[in-house]
C-alpha cells in the first residue's frame, strides 16, 4: 500500500538568510534567483526542521547569516495520505523546541511521529537525489536490496546443473545453506587429513605386502607337509602305544617298591606288638587290674595282632598281583622311532613357518583391501563435501546473478554492481557500484550525477511505495530529464534575479 507525502506550506523565520518567508508548494515548485539568494537553504530548512541536519545529513547551523536574531523557527505543513500534519522546530538561545500540530512536544514524541512515517535515510534519499551517494556503499547496497525481493531457492535451483540442484534441494530441507557450508567446510578440513593418512596407510601396507610375499606356493608346502605329518603320525601311533606300555611298567615297579616298604614297616609293627607285655596295672589310671580285666587286655592285644597280620597279608597279596602283571609286560625300546620323529619334526617346522607366512600374507592382503576401501570411502566423502561446497558457491553466484538482474531491471540508464568475484577463492563478495554510460558515479558531471540521482530515487520510491517530494538543487545544470514521481521542487540559478518562488499544479 503506497504512502503519499506532500508539502503544502513552509514557514521560516530567521533561518539563515531568510528573515520571514512562506513557501506554498504545488505539484511543481520553482525556486529561482541568483547565487546567495537562499535557494538551497529552503531545501535545508526542511531537513533541519525534520532531523536537525542539512540535505546531506550533516549538522546544520540554521541561525541568520546576514542579520542578528536569537530565535530561529521553521514549520512545515505536510499532507500524509490525505491527512494534514503541521510540524515545527524552534531554536531559541541554543535550546530546541518541537511542535506537533502547534502543540509543544518532546523530542522523543517528535522523532516517533517521523519514524512512523518513514525511515530517515530513505526520506533523505527521496527528498535529495544526491543524498543516497553520500552514504557508505554497504548502506547503499542494503537500502537497494531492502526493497527488492531476493530470488527464491527454487528459482536459483532451476538455473543450476541438475546434480547440484538435486543435491542442494534435498539438503536444504534439513539445514540452511550457511549451516551446510560450515558443516562441509569442517568435513573437508577433517577429511583432507584423513585421506592423506589413509593413502599413507595403504601405501605402507602394500609395501609390506610386496616385501612379505611368500616364494613357495602354498599348495606345494601343504602337499609336502601332509606327507611328513602322515609319516610322523604313523610313527607316533607306535611310540604312543610303546610309551603306554613302558609307562605301565614304570608305574607297576613304583607301586611294588612302595608295597615292599609298606610290608617291612608292618612286619616291624607286628614284631613290636608281639613283644608287648601284659601290664598288671591300668595304662591310664595305674590301678592294679583284676583277673577279668587282665583277660580283657589280653583279648584286646590279640585283636590288634590279628589286624596287623591281616594288613600285612593284604600288602603281600597286592604286591604279588602287581608282580604277576609286571611279568607279562616287556619294555619296548622306541628310541630309534623317537629319533625319526625328531628328524621329521625338524623338516616340518620350516614348512609350517612358510605356511604361516602365507596366512600372514593373506591377513595383510585383507588389511590392504580394508585400507583401500577406507581410502575410497574417505575420498568419496571428501569429494561429496567438495561437491556440496562448490554447489553452494555456484548457488550463491547464480543467486547473485539473478538478484543483480532483478535489481538491474529496475533501472533504465544506471548500471548496478552488487557482487564481485574474489580472484583467490572464486567466491562472490558483496560490493556496490553505480555507473552511468560506463562511468562510475564519482566521475560523473554535475548534470549526470543529478540525472543518476533522480533515476535512483524514483526506483527507491517505487520499491518502497513511498511517494515523497523531491528537491533538486542546481537544476540549471540539467536541461532535459525525466521528472520524478511526487512533488518536484527545483532550485535554479538565474543571473541577477532576486529570489522568486513559483508554484504550479501539473
Amino acid at each position: 500500500m503506497k504512502l503519499q507525502i506532500k508539502f503544502k506550506e513552509l514557514v521560516l523565520k530567521n533561518f539563515k538568510s531568510h528573515q520571514d518567508i512562506t513557501v506554498n508548494f504545488g505539484e511543481r515548485t520553482d525556486i529561482l534567483g541568483d547565487n546567495a539568494q537562499g535557494k538551497s537553504s529552503l531545501g535545508e530548512s526542511i531537513t533541519w526542521l525534520l532531523y536537525g541536519t542539512d540535505i546531506v545529513g550533516s549538522k546544520l547551523d540554521p541561525t541568520p547569516v546576514t542579520f542578528d536574531s536569537d530565535e530561529t523557527m521553521a514549520s512545515l505543513l505536510l499532507n500524509v495520505d490525505g491527512k494534514d500534519l503541521l510540524l515545527g522546530r524552534e531554536l531559541k538561545k541554543g535550546k530546541t523546541k518541537y511542535y506537533i500540530n502547534e502543540v509543544p512536544s518532546k523530542a522523543t514524541e517528535f522523532s516517533e511521529i517521523l519514524d512512523q512515517l518513514f525511515d530517515k535515510e530513505l526520506f533523505l534519499s527521496l527528498f535529495n537525489p544526491n543524498y543516497f551517494f553520500t552514504m557508505h556503499w554497504e548502506k547503499q547496497r542494503s537500502m537497494i536490496l531492502q526493497y527488492t525481493t531476493a530470488p527464491a531457492n527454487k528459482e536459483v535451483f532451476k538455473e543450476l546443473p541438475k546434480p547440484q540442484s538435486d543435491k542442494l534441494s534435498a539438503l536444504v530441507k534439513k539445514h540452511s545453506l550457511d549451516d551446510l557450508e560450515k558443516i562441509h567446510r569442517s568435513n573437508k578440513t577433517k577429511l583432507d587429513k584423513q585421506y592423506i593418512a589413509a593413502q599413507s596407510r595403504t601405501k605402507t601396507l602394500k609395501e609390506q605386502l610386496e616385501q612379505q610375499a611368500p616364494t613357495v606356493p602354498l599348495e606345494s608346502l601343504q602337499a609336502e607337509l601332509s606327507q611328513f605329518v602322515k609319516e610322523r603320525n604313523a610313527i607316533e601311533e607306535v611310540t604312543d602305544k610303546a610309551q603306554g606300555n613302558n609307562g605301565r611298567i614304570r608305574v607297576l615297579q613304583s607301586q611294588i617298591n612302595s608295597l615292599m616298604q609298606d610290608r617291612d614297616f608292618i612286619k616291624k609293627q607286628y614284631d613290636s606288638l608281639k613283644a608287648e607285655e601284659i601290664q598288671g596295672t591300668c595304662r591310664v589310671c595305674k590301678q592294679p587290674l583284676q583277673d577279668e580285666s587282665i583277660e580283657v587286655v589280653k583279648a584286646e592285644k590279640e585283636q590288634r595282632v590279628g589286624q596287623v597280620k591281616d594288613k600285612f597279608q593284604d600288602v603281600v597279596n597286592t604286591r604279588k598281583e602287581l608282580e604277576e602283571e609286571l611279568k607279562k609286560l616287556e619294555f619296548i625300546d622306541v628310541s630309534e622311532q623317537l629319533e625319526k620323529v625328531r628328524v621329521l619334526q625338524e623338516k616340518i617346522n620350516p614348512i609350517e613357518y612358510e605356511i604361516s607366512k602365507h596366512k600372514q600374507f593373506k591377513a595383510l592382503e585383507e588389511q590392504v583391501v580394508a585400507a583401500e576401501t577406507s581410502e575410497k570411502e574417505t575420498l568419496e566423502s571428501l569429494n561429496d563435501s567438495i561437491f556440496i561446497i562448490d554447489a553452494i558457491k555456484d548457488f550463491r553466484a547464480k543467486e547473485a546473478e539473478l538478484q543483480a538482474e532483478k535489481v538491474q531491471g529496475l533501472f533504465e540508464n544506471l548500471s548496478i554492481k552488487l557482487f564481485e568475484t574474489v580472484k583467490t577463492t572464486g567466491d562472490m563478495k558483496p560490493t556496490f557500484e553505480i555507473q552511468m554510460d560506463g562511468k562510475d558515479y564519482r566521475k560523473l558531471s554535475l548534470s549526470e550525477s543529478i540525472r543518476a540521482g533522480l533515476e535512483l530515487r524514483d526506483v527507491l520510491s517505487q520499491q518502497s511505495e513511498i511517494i515523497a517530494p523531491c528537491f533538486v538543487d542546481n537544476s540549471e545544470s540539467i536541461t532535459k530529464f525525466k521528472e520524478p514521481n511526487g512533488q518536484l521542487i527545483l532550485s535554479r540559478v538565474v543571473a541577477e534575479q532576486e529570489l522568486i518562488i513559483e508554484s504550479e499544479e501539473k
